[in-house]
């Protein structure tokens, strides 16, 4: 591959133009909005200028919604060699353009699974999808061409292809983005007007929760509206999960004991295939989920902190496999949670008490 263009510059569209402008293809932007075009060109991501002629692989970053017109335009243009998409629903599209007769040899949909909650060129970068999933959808019309294209387009990228069956996508990404979205919007809303008094206590569980809640309601309006069935079927059974245990608390505010013992039961069992669920998501790089120790060291919040603890962890000779920040509510001061093999956090612990660092047990 030596050119591409890329249709659509947000912030998946404008991330991959970065990546292969980065690694010497010549990428072409192009945009609905054209100060967008002009946004990623000036972050570096290409040029916003026409191509002369074909470029070798047309990328299609637009919302499902839009996927098989803006498809169907470009093909009969023959702007490309090859086509793919990017969108976060595959069956849909694909269906679409099945209607509209379009000869699907020289496509493939395709589906990056990365993201962030903000949207837009600003908030693309290079090395968003490196180490990420990327999926691959060829049918048997794709052309092998247009498939070793894609192939490119990950290892480029520095993604990992997964291939998979359209529809087998569009079930998958309801259970692991699509319905995580919404029941995070859902437990956001609740701050909505919730007392300032109970706002002030949120810690670091609230965090997590609520983060992707800010994405952009407009944005999830579309990908959910191309995928409503498989979404609502996985909602589904977390509302009978919820009100399983709706009834369960119940049980516990009883004065019955038999009440009560069904509560805890209810309760339990519902943790623990939550614990059980959590355990089958992958761990680091892809790999089977690992144990970690927590090391938490608490720091002011000066500039400087956080890179003398990782320096001073560094020079422990033990490697930090994540990290995590904790704000103290109302003080400028956290605790910064440094996850390590079990084995290694003894060394570490002693490390950086010996350093001058204040650890919580």
């Amino acid at each position: 591959m030596r050119t591409a263009l890329v249709i659509g510059t947000g912030l998946v569209g404008t991330s991959a133009a970065l990546a292969l402008a980065g690694r010497g293809i010549h990428v072409h932007l192009v945009d609905h909005d054209p100060e967008s075009a002009r946004t990623a060109a000036a972050l570096g991501a290409g040029t916003d200028e026409a191509p002369e002629g074909r470029v070798d692989l047309a990328i299609i970053a637009v919302p499902p919604a839009h996927v098989a017109s803006v498809l169907a335009t470009a093909m009969r243009d023959g702007v490309a060699r090859g086509y793919l998409d990017v969108a976060s629903v595959k069956g849909g599209p694909r269906r679409e353009l099945e209607a509209r007769g379009v000869d699907l040899t020289p496509y493939i949909g395709t589906h990056p699974m990365a993201g962030k909650e903000r949207s837009g060129p600003l908030a693309a970068t290079a090395d968003l999808f490196e180490g990420r999933p990327w999926v691959l959808t060829p049918t048997r019309d794709t052309d092998t061409e247009v498939l070793n294209l894609a192939l490119e387009l990950v290892a480029l990228c520095r993604a990992v292809p997964v291939v998979m069956d359209a529809d087998a996508h569009d079930r998958a990404v309801a259970l692991v983005s699509h319905t995580p979205q919404l029941i995070s919007s859902m437990v956001a809303a609740r701050l909505e007007e919730a007392d300032e008094t109970a706002v002030r206590l949120c810690g670091q569980g609230i965090r997590d929760v609520t983060r992707i809640a800010a994405s952009d309601p407009r944005m999830w309006v579309e990908i959910l509206s191309a995928n409503p069935g498989p979404v609502a079927d996985v909602l589904a059974g977390v509302a009978a999960d919820l009100d399983e245990t709706v009834r369960a608390l119940r049980g516990l505010q009883s004065g019955d004991d038999d009440k009560r013992r069904e509560g805890t039961e209810g309760i339990e069992d519902v943790l623990r295939r939550g614990n059980a669920g959590r355990g089958r998501v992958p761990g680091k790089h892809g790999t089977a989920p690992a144990s970690y120790e927590i090391v938490s060291v608490l720091i002011s919040d000066r500039p400087g902190e956080l890179a003398g603890i990782f320096a001073d962890a560094g020079r422990s000779g033990v490697n930090v496999e994540d990290v995590r920040i904790e704000h103290a509510t109302g003080q400028q001061a956290g605790l910064v949670q440094l996850m390590v093999e079990p084995s290694a956090a003894p060394e570490l612990s002693a490390a950086l008490r010996d350093r001058g660092w204040s650890l919580r047990q």
